[in-house]
Order: structure tokens, then sequence, then C-alpha cells
């Protein structure tokens, strides 16, 4: 008979990045469990128990998977020598084995985004107390300085107590308006996202033709619930937490090692486009046209020649006028479109290479997987494995 093991899941539910932890340690526990899981009751978060005290309840734990922002509790978590993989949300949980996400590669993917989209004014809003949204801003901040974009970042007055939603609002709406249109802003996750749109209609602030807002997270509730819909990034937290439950599974059952701490990456995946990013600001029409297009019939096989048809441009000058606006040739932009749809096919569904061939017509499957290794640095198998649900 197996051995059930006692773990306890300190994780938040509220949000998309705990649900994803939360599904990937599912999906993990029922291909190799059983487990005895213990969450902590909704009465104690309702009632402002600390998790660390919930926990002197339990009979003996094998192991713990938490995503905490309570460093007392990380740390009498690690002192008590359970088997422990840990997501710090305030600060990273560096003396533990420990889930933290590639903030540079989240701000990058951020930033490349925009910038395709025809910005060079932009924006970010964070919060100072997260050490991962302080991350994301000073690489997003670096990297559009790099590319000659005008970028501003919001800093709140100083306060000793946090402010409210409602309190900060006009702060916001205020910084919002003083901010050259138009402009793309980057939130540190969906929920800063809600926030800025809020203040934008304080502020009477049209999005996106004025402030284009994009998340991170992909929070489905939160960004499907705003009006308009909040864009975000989607992140690989599901195959984060079947990585975390498979770790946990190797030092509960002796396998793994106590003294050298792992560190499982939660990366960017791809941006869920909605309509507060649903716009192209570009001086230029003919190429906004031609980026229009290639969005919407990338699958189709399409060519320069069609691209240049679609922006009432000859073949040369709508070539002059990419390479111009945005740096690449028109072909380079199709290829770099297709990609972008064969990651999500890869990591949202469990199609064969041959039918994401046959989607993206594609006739040489050999060769779009040669493309795609050379683009991304994985094989496609290589990629779903990494970040596509276990």
């Amino acid at each position: 008979m197996p051995t059930i093991y006692r773990v306890i899941l300190l994780i938040e539910r509220a949000r998309a990045y705990g649900r994803g932890l939360l599904r990937g340690i599912a999906r993990y526990t029922s291909i190799h469990g059983p487990w005895l899981p213990r969450i902590e009751p909704e009465f104690y978060r309702l009632s402002r128990r600390q998790s660390a005290e919930w926990m002197k309840e339990l009979e003996r734990a094998d192991g713990v998977i938490a995503h905490l922002a309570d460093t007392q509790t990380i740390e009498s978590i690690v002192r008590s020598g359970i088997p422990a993989v840990i997501a710090g949300i305030r600060e990273p949980a560096v003396q533990a084995h420990a889930v933290m996400t590639n903030d540079e590669a989240i701000a990058q993917m951020a930033l490349d985004y925009l910038l395709n989209r025809g910005f060079r004014r932009l924006a970010y809003c964070g919060l100072d107390d997260m050490y991962w949204s302080r991350q994301r801003g000073r690489t997003f901040l670096h990297q559009a300085c790099q590319a000659g974009c005008d970028v501003r970042v919001y800093e709140p007055p100083a306060r000793k107590r946090p402010r409210t939603d409602e309190a900060e609002r006009p702060l916001l709406a205020d910084w919002l308006q003083s901010l050259p249109k138009p402009t793309a802003l980057l939130a540190c996750n969906d929920d800063r996202g809600k926030q800025i749109l809020a203040a934008c209609k304080i502020a009477g602030l049209e999005v996106p033709d004025e402030i284009a807002i994009l998340g991170i997270d992909n929070d489905e509730l939160v960004c499907e619930l705003q009006h308009p819909q909040l864009s975000s990034i989607a992140l690989s937290v599901e195959a984060a937490g079947y990585t975390a439950a498979a770790l946990l599974g190797d030092l509960m059952a002796g396998r793994g090692s106590h003294a050298a701490r792992e560190t499982i990456v939660v990366s960017p995946l791809y941006v869920v486009e909605r309509q507060s990013t649903d716009v192209l600001a570009m001086e230029d029409r003919d190429v906004a046209a031609g980026l229009r297009f290639i969005r919407e019939h990338a699958r189709e096989g399409i060519q320069v020649q069609d691209v240049a048809q679609a922006s009432a441009l000859s073949r040369r000058a709508v070539q002059q006028r990419f390479r111009r606006v945005l740096g690449r040739s028109v072909h380079d932009e199709i290829k770099r479109t297709r990609i972008d749809q064969m990651a999500r096919l890869l990591v949202t569904t469990n199609l064969p290479m041959k039918e994401i061939a046959r989607l993206l017509q594609c006739a040489e499957v050999k060769n779009l997987a040669r493309y795609f290794r050379q683009q991304t640095g994985l094989t496609p198998a290589e990629y779903r494995k990494r970040y596509g649900a276990k």
C-alpha cells in the first residue's frame, strides 16, 4: 500500500497565482499520490488567525507547500525541519526550496509587446512593499530607457500606514492625468491594473486610446470583470505547482536534499490581449493596418504581398515602412506572430505538432519545429514540458 503523505497547503485561493499552484499540485497528486492535503480553513483567514497558530493544531505533517507574505510563518516552517517548498509574497524565501517568478523576463515580454503596439511613451505602476514588483519595475524602466522610450514610474507619497484603494485612487488619477497621451502602462499585477482602470474613470481618461493598460498574472476573474477588460501576461504558475509537488514528493520520500536549495521558476508565457490594449499607437496608419492584418490572419499562411495589399502600399514601400517603424521586416513580423500563436497552442492544448502545423498552415512540421527552436531556444516538446500543464 503506498504511503499517504499528510501535506499542509498554505496557499490562498482568492487569486489566480494561488489557484494555479493548487491546480498543478492537484495534477501531480492525481498521478503520483494520493496525498492527504490539509488546507487552511477560510474561517481562520477571515478571523485573522496566523497560519503558524493554525499549524500548531494539526497532527504531524510530512511536508508543506506555502505561498505566504508572513515572514514569521515562513521562518517557523524552515525551523521545523519539515520538507517544504515556499513562495514568498513580500520577500523571496531564500532559506528554503522556493518558487519565484522570473520578473526580468516578465518585464521584457511586457515591454516587447507594448513596443510592438507602437507605444514609445510608457509608464509603470507597482507596489513598493513587494520585491517582485520592484524587480519588474527596475527591469521595465531600464529596458524602456535603453529602447529610447519616455517612461514614467508611479511613486506614491511616503506614508507610515498602507493606503486603502479608495484613499489612493485620487492620487493615481492625478498621476495618470499628468502623463503624456497616449501612454501604455504596465501594472505590476492584475489587481494593480484593476485599480488603474478605476482611477482612469475618475480622471475621465479613455482606455485604451489615452491610457493602454497591461496587467500580469492573467487572473481571468479580475481581468474579465473589468470594463474595458484587462489585458494581461499569462504565467507558468500551474507548471510550477506541479514541479513544486514533485520536489516535495521527493523530499518526503527521502530522495531529495534539504541542504541544496532548489528554485522553481515561474516564467511568462504570452500576452492575453483584451480591450485595455486593443489599440495601435502608431502615427504611421499604413503600418498599423498591416500589423492588424497580420494579427488577424497569421494562421492563414499569408505572405508579404498580402500585407502590402492590406496596407494599400507597394511591396517595397511596406517593407521600408515596417523596417523604419518596427526595426524588422514584414516577413519577420509574420514569423514572430506565428511563433507566439504556436507557443500558446503548445501550452494551452495537447494537440500534436502535426495538428498545430496544420492550424498554422505549415506543410513541413520539421521546418516549423526548427524555427521555433531558433526563436525560443527550446524544441516544441521541451517548451510544452517546461511550461504546459502536466
